[in-house]
């Protein structure tokens, strides 16, 4: 069991008596206010006792039902934390080593140069030094659904160019994640969603978190994705009766409710709680190891300003840094609709999650600076220069509007690009690790259709000079240049984002299509 825990509603207010909480409820009724989030679970952790709970909102916009501490909500990238303790119990056990090769465990894995396949270790798969760019491949993953394999994931590993020498910087990667998955499938002998159940979720006690196949009905209320449109919030990808298992899975794909994600909050604020025979669930060396610095980053401008930060690394499916001159553990995850944060202030003995069902990248910067500066910021009990809700809200505002602050072109002026336009270049087109498209005559337009990633449709328009690809699915928020190759044969094209500052996920520019056949 948790220990004490004080849950409040959103409907009832925190306790006179208990000004800790009322405060919090403040934080969270501001937060409310300012981006009318369409869901959400916060909770705070101190000295092993969960000291807030709080849910709000609804599982589906407008349906009345009501998000409550079992809801289970995608956490998307702090998934990684999982893998990474999945794989350090198998080391603690004896089955792999951080330094083993890949290919000890994976023999058919493969990088595109030869020599980084050889000197990949199990612990660079967790650290984004690969060389690649970020977000190389993840076109295979996103958008969902898609009909890419985890074999299609690995074997595409070895068409990705790196950008980078191996080793030399950090840009972050999630297939590698996938590889590490299988490596721990390898390892400990069972595939990568059993061995994170039995290792993870059953000795921790979080029983109502999901990863893989399932069926709807065996699991909590799932909080269904949400995205912006026209001012509102309106539900996208929602689940069916069946949730299929996806590539995906050990970089972005576990499930899980507030009650749960408190649980593991505990076991590394609190490992002394999940001991058992005197053995505890994951040895002190191995918990080092995955909070050690494993890789240098450069501080943001906001972590900077708003932080002192002075010092960001990556450790092993953990972001770490300095936050007010204090130790922060922390990491966030971002699915179309869905946004996840875990932090943990180790010196404090304190940490908190937070869990949204919309896309608010804004609304979760907010809650990590005023949920961690409560602690960072207190000197003899009492707040230290504390910024609140609206002062953060305030400058992300003045950020996006800053006259630099948006770098797509203008591009209001397009028009369909009609077939004759693109006579001799029309047909099948095929890249080595995305697979093939077409790009074809539909009704007097020009489509372009990806045959293994379905919502990557949309028609060929014209801009100027320059051909565009406007997506059919709203699912699909970022547009693509795309370019011929002068005097390719057979023809070729590359594409690139409409704007830079899109998503790395669609990771348009390590794409290089040439024409395989005719359409039709």
């Amino acid at each position: 069991m948790l220990g004490a825990a004080l849950f409040f509603s959103s409907s009832a207010p925190a306790a006179a008596h208990d000004p800790r909480a009322a405060g919090l409820d403040r934080l969270v009724d501001e937060v409310q206010a300012r981006y009318r989030l369409p869901g959400l679970a916060v909770a705070v952790v101190e000295d092993g006792k969960v000291v807030y709970a709080r849910t709000d909102g609804e599982l589906v916009a407008g349906s009345g039902r009501k998000i409550g501490p079992d809801a289970l909500f995608k956490i998307a990238s702090n998934t990684k934390s999982m893998t990474t303790a999945l794989l350090a119990r198998l080391v603690d056990a004896g089955k792999l080593r951080w330094d083993d090769p890949v290919t000890k465990h994976l023999p058919d894995f493969r990088m595109h140069e030869d020599w980084v396949t050889r000197e990949m270790q199990v612990r660079d798969l967790l650290i984004h030094n690969s060389g690649l760019r970020a977000g190389a491949g993840d076109l295979m993953l996103w958008p969902e659904p898609n009909r890419f394999s985890r074999g299609d994931v690995i074997h595409g590993l070895r068409y990705l160019k790196p950008v980078h020498s191996f080793r030399s910087r950090y840009d972050y990667d999630n297939l590698l994640y996938i590889v590490a998955g299988e490596v721990a499938a390898a390892a400990g002998g069972a595939p990568y969603e059993q061995l994170l159940r039995r290792e993870v979720f059953a000795p921790l006690g979080m029983d109502g978190c999901r990863v893989g196949a399932f069926a709807r009905r065996d699991a909590a209320p799932l909080a269904q994705p949400h995205a912006r449109r026209e001012g509102r919030y309106v539900p996208v990808r929602e689940d069916g009766d069946a949730i299929a298992a996806t590539p995906m899975d050990p970089a972005g794909g576990v499930r899980c409710g507030l009650d749960d994600m408190t649980r593991w909050l505990r076991a590394w604020l609190d490992p002394a709680a999940y001991s058992r025979d005197g053995r505890p669930w994951l040895s002190a060396q191995q918990r080092g190891e995955l909070w050690r610095a494993q890789m240098p980053m450069t501080p943001t401008r906001r972590q900077r300003e708003w932080s002192g930060t002075r010092f960001a690394a990556y450790g092993y499916g953990w972001r770490l840094s300095d936050f007010d001159g204090e130790f922060k553990v922390a990491h966030t995850g971002t699915l179309m609709g869905m946004y996840s944060l875990t932090a943990l202030l180790p010196e404090r003995k304190a940490g908190f999650v937070v869990l949204i069902n919309g896309d608010a990248g804004d609304a979760r910067s907010v809650f990590d600076q005023v949920l961690s500066q409560r602690y960072t910021r207190m000197r003899d009990g009492r707040p230290r220069g504390e910024r609140g809700v609206a002062w953060y809200a305030d400058a992300i505002e003045r950020e996006a509007a800053a006259p630099a602050a948006g770098r797509a072109p203008d591009t209001s002026a397009r028009r369909p690009a009609q077939p004759d336009e693109l006579r001799g270049r029309l047909g099948v087109y095929r890249d080595p690790w995305f697979g093939e498209v077409g790009l074809c005559a539909r009704g007097g337009e020009v489509e372009f259709a990806s045959r293994k990633s379905p919502l990557m449709t949309g028609k060929i328009v014209r801009v100027g000079p320059r051909l565009l690809v406007d997506w059919d699915a709203e699912e699909v928020d970022a547009e693509a240049w795309i370019d011929f190759a002068a005097a390719a044969e057979p023809a070729a094209f590359s594409m690139s984002k409409l704007d830079p500052d899109a998503d790395f996920s669609y990771d348009y520019e390590d794409l290089a299509f040439a024409r395989v056949g005719d359409c039709g």
